[in-house]
């Protein structure tokens, strides 16, 4: 059996080979030259980091990559769909404007930065896979139509998934609004009644004529006749269409996977990922604790099940950094080879994901590891 590849350098410099000449080093030795860009659209996909999380991929290495596309021929633009929650991204004007704040800006990466799913989190597709927990999972327009996908992916904690990796930055990061709340939700929307204003934005919005006000006016779902699209999620002002009953780990991961194939479907596609800044929890939060372990690398590969493999390995034989909340909780623990994901989230499950991956045929957990 071929065992997927996976490439890895550390952050060791020298005055001829810093870390932007070593990352670009390590994606040609991992292959990422052998893709036809020529004139193709390529969506380099990136999370550009909630206000007041400093965790996120600096831009400069996203500059490094755009730069290399474009030599090779290619169209790149940085991307990522709009957040289920409320925040600093949760619709284009917001998003696009943390992106620049961040320094995903023109000036400091030579590309434009494009919301995959639109204004409101509305501009979507939907692609038939026929997956087990997700038949057509609903991706952000501007990924469906680029012609190539590359990820660049933060590795850190997560306190739903266990670990953000590149499937999670694919799969979760690439889908709409409302394909979030399908990942996210066991159940359909609700309506929180105390935030409700009565401003009928839902009910004219609702494609299957779910939702009407009462005597109040409240807004009130038909569940007979919603399909939990999370369209009023989506479009609500007011936090009023919320998310139902959340699911399980299991089961988030089984989906997050299931949305990657979507993504991936069909495309050319290569991952990076940037083990530095392992923070406990994902990079969604306004905040970001202090690292769990020391940085370690990046890595690249065309697998991104068998990246996400290492990378998880990778960390699981780290040491742990006292300082962090990791540290203080098992301070007298030699914590060298245990799965820090799951020590800081017990409820989680992170090789589910990994495993239904393998399944469905995105990628092998099985890998050999490069060192460059």
């Amino acid at each position: 059996m071929t065992l997927s590849k996976v490439y890895f350098t550390n952050l060791r410099t020298t005055p001829s080979s810093n870390l932007l000449k070593k990352m670009e080093r390590l994606v040609k030795q991992a292959g990422i030259e052998t893709i036809d860009f020529q004139n193709q659209f390529v969506a380099v996909k990136i999370h550009f980091g909630e206000p007041g999380n400093l965790a996120y991929i600096r831009p400069n290495y996203a500059a490094g990559l755009v730069t290399l596309l474009q030599k090779l021929g290619a169209k790149p633009f940085l991307t990522d769909s709009n957040t289920l929650y409320s925040g600093g991204r949760s619709n284009a004007v917001d998003h696009l404007h943390s992106a620049m704040v961040n320094g995903f800006n023109p000036i400091a990466v030579p590309c434009n930065v494009i919301i995959a799913d639109g204004l409101k989190g509305t501009d979507y597709r939907e692609v038939p896979i026929d997956g087990e927990y997700c038949k057509a999972p609903k991706i952000g327009a501007a990924v469906v139509d680029a012609d190539i996908v590359i990820s660049m992916s933060h590795f850190k904690g997560h306190e739903q998934t266990g670990f953000g990796g590149a499937l999670k930055n694919l799969g979760m990061g690439c889908a709409s609004v409302g394909g979030k709340l399908e990942l996210h939700a066991a159940s359909k929307p609700v309506v929180d009644r105390d935030n409700c204003t009565g401003c009928r934005i839902c009910v004219k919005s609702c494609a299957h004529d779910s939702i009407h006000l009462d005597e109040s006016r409240i807004a009130v779902i038909d569940y007979d006749k919603c399909v939990g699209c999370g369209q009023c999620v989506a479009l609500c002002q007011y936090s009023a269409a919320v998310l139902g009953e959340g699911d399980t780990s299991e089961r988030l991961n089984y989906k997050i996977a299931e949305y990657t194939k979507a993504v991936l479907q069909d495309k050319p596609h290569f991952h990076v990922s940037f083990i530095m800044n392992v923070s406990p929890e994902c990079d969604c939060w306004n905040h970001n604790d202090a690292s769990i372990i020391p940085d370690l690398g990046i890595a690249a590969s065309f697998d991104p099940v068998a990246l996400d493999q290492a990378c998880a390995d990778l960390v699981t034989k780290a040491p742990v950094l006292h300082t962090s909340v990791l540290g203080e909780k098992h301070a007298h623990e030699h914590l060298e080879g245990e799965d820090k994901f799951h020590l800081i989230h017990p409820e989680t499950n992170w090789q589910a994901g990994l495993e239904h991956a393998e399944k469905i045929g995105i990628g092998s957990r099985k890998y050999e590891l490069i060192m460059t």
